[in-house]
């Protein structure tokens, strides 16, 4: 503690201690009511809260993001609960904390960068719809169903329910008020909306509740150390079990994902030390294995902290550490207070929290800007709402790969005749999602009912196998039936060194590594290669070979390299060389450019 007070300026001691009680009012509720939407109670959000300030809080990583239970995993947090028992909870949570750790160490923090944003829109937006559902139940002092699809199908129910009863109406009343509240006090007078939200919103819902009259639940608050539950043998023996692996593993990824995605977004919001990923993804995982602990709820970087530490003019980790420490002397030496806050205002701060995680905006404006990774949005969405959080967030990626692999595989392709050729020209990346097309440019070229094909792929960037196993077969079979297929493929060219080639030059003879296009007879077997002839003369200075690939328009093409017939130079010398004696030099001319 004394590091962190000399880490901050002496002259903004005052500030950092004002912000540190700013975000110990928005924590208290939040803490509270993540505890309660995720069905334990609440001194255990309270102790990850004070894990979340205390040590999350003090470590290197980033300087003004705030950490803590988070509304982004109660859903999860319910269904894990729900089928394992508060009991293992502390488990799952303890190797996701040291796991976390590990991935730090091995520097893979910003691994969870790479995730596409869709991909994380989505997750955001299938996290919060289903808690604004489930949180509609405790706003009326009713019980939810179960499953986010349940709890949607009973609306209806848990309204007629709620104008039958006036005690319900009366807690349906102080929910609704505090979600008003939440919207609309931004526009509060300047010194008045300093005050958070949600402290007025529980202030009017304790003034309400103590009416004569009046019985709305209240939290149940009891001793914090009581409520400390450290697993034991019979829980860390459930590791056999593979569900809770698979719970660990999604424990780790959308707490680290969640924590780092916030880290960004707190970075944007001030200009002071940037976030280091890897530390604070240590930071995160060493919170999250003490909560484990303790059997305390899972630790994530919580935007709604964050932004009121930042807005509260924080510059460094004393005002997010004194927070935690706020919160350990509130539920210690105030507990009854606890006691007077109403349930349905807390899950009024947690339905406008949901809204604020669903952000319906985020959809027309995907759709405005990429209708691809709209789809990717909300199919994670809907597969969220309909399954749960992991299925939802595997099958965004899965969709979010496969829209970026068919992006990636833009293959451009040219077909036309000239003369007695079939030309197809290929650039971009041909992959095995381009085949049809390949293959269909290549049939329309054999059936061109051309002697001659010309197949030029000197400007696709990527061949893969698939396509690049096509296209040696497609030109196999075409030599075999006697046409005469000129092949380009990608890549540098194999030029022979440039004193060999200046050499060549010198000699009259043309460079045996290139062959001109345009030269190879009809009348001679497609195997057959060129021979070496002599040329015009050569420039008094002949350029070096840069040994770079021609382009796309190069007319060198690489031919077949097989032995030639004993009498191929006699036949070639007197039938056909004259005949191309004129495009020989030329091509030559235009390769030595």
């Amino acid at each position: 503690m004394a590091a962190l007070k000399a880490a901050a300026p002496k002259g903004d001691l005052a500030t950092e201690i004002t912000a540190s009680l700013v975000v110990f009012l928005v924590a208290l509720p939040l803490c509270i009511g993540v505890a309660v939407a995720s069905g334990v109670s609440p001194e255990l959000g309270i102790i990850s809260g004070v894990i979340g300030g205390l040590v999350v809080g003090a470590a290197r990583g980033s300087t003004l993001q705030v950490s803590g239970p988070a509304a982004g995993l109660a859903a999860l947090v319910a269904e894990t609960v729900l089928e394992y028992g508060v009991a293992m909870l502390g488990v799952i949570v303890l190797f996701s904390g040291l796991l976390q750790i590990v991935l730090g160490l091995v520097k893979l923090g910003r691994f969870f960068q790479a995730i596409s944003l869709a991909v994380v829109q989505g997750m955001l937006a299938g996290i919060g719809l289903p808690l604004m559902f489930s949180q509609a139940y405790p706003v009326a002092d009713a019980k939810a169903p179960g499953t986010p699809l349940e709890n949607m199908a009973g609306i209806p129910g848990l309204l007629a329910d709620t104008v039958a009863d006036p005690q319900a109406m009366i807690a349906a009343g102080l929910g609704i008020v505090t979600v008003v509240l939440s919207f609309l006090w931004k526009k509060a007078p300047g010194p008045v909306k300093k005050v958070p939200a949600a402290l007025v919103a529980v202030g009017i819902g304790i003034t309400v509740a103590a009416l004569p009259g009046v019985d709305v639940k209240t939290l149940q608050v009891g001793n914090l150390l009581a409520s400390v539950d450290v697993p034991g043998a019979e829980q860390f023996a459930g590791l056999a079990d593979a569900g809770i692996i698979t719970a660990i593993l999604t424990f780790t990824v959308i707490a680290s994902a969640e924590s780092l995605f916030t880290a960004a977004a707190v970075d944007r919001m001030h200009d002071g030390p940037r976030t280091r990923y890897n530390p604070e993804l240590i930071a995160q995982g060493a919170g999250n294995t003490l909560a484990g602990l303790l059997g305390a709820l899972p630790i994530t970087a919580v935007v709604a902290r964050s932004s009121a530490n930042v807005q509260a003019g924080a510059r460094t980790r004393l005002s997010r550490t004194l927070h935690g420490l706020w919160l350990l002397a509130f539920a210690l030496l105030l507990p009854q207070v606890l006691a007077l806050i109403p349930v349905s205002v807390l899950a009024g701060v947690l339905v406008h929290s949901g809204w604020k995680l669903f952000a319906p905006d985020e959809f027309p404006k995907m759709w405005r800007q990429d209708r691809g990774e709209f789809a990717v949005m909300t199919i994670t969405t809907l597969v969220i709402v309909a399954t749960a959080l992991l299925e939802g967030v595997l099958i965004g990626l899965a969709a979010g790969i496969a829209l970026a692999a068919v992006r990636m595989s833009q293959t451009v392709i040219r077909q036309h005749t000239e003369d007695d050729t079939a030309k197809v020209v290929m650039a971009g990346n041909a992959t095995f999602l381009r085949l049809p097309q390949v293959i269909e440019a290549l049939e329309s070229a054999a059936e061109a009912g051309r002697p001659r094909i010309r197949l030029d792929l000197t400007g696709v960037t990527h061949l893969d196998h698939a396509c690049r196993s096509q296209v040696e077969e497609f030109t196999a079979q075409q030599r075999g039936k006697g046409l005469r297929v000129e092949l380009l493929m990608p890549g540098p060219a194999q030029r022979p060194p440039a004193e060999e080639e200046r050499a060549q030059v010198a000699d009259g003879l043309q460079p045996s590594g290139l062959r001109p296009s345009g030269l190879r007879p009809s009348g001679l077997q497609p195997s057959d290669p060129l021979p070496r002839r002599r040329t015009a003369p050569a420039p008094a200075t002949v350029p070096a070979a840069s040994g770079s690939a021609p382009g796309p328009t190069a007319e060198w093409f690489y031919l077949d390299t097989t032995p030639m017939p004993e009498d191929f130079a006699q036949r070639y010398a007197e039938e056909y060389a004259p005949a191309y004696a004129d495009e020989y030099t030329s091509g030559f001319a235009r390769g030595q450019a």
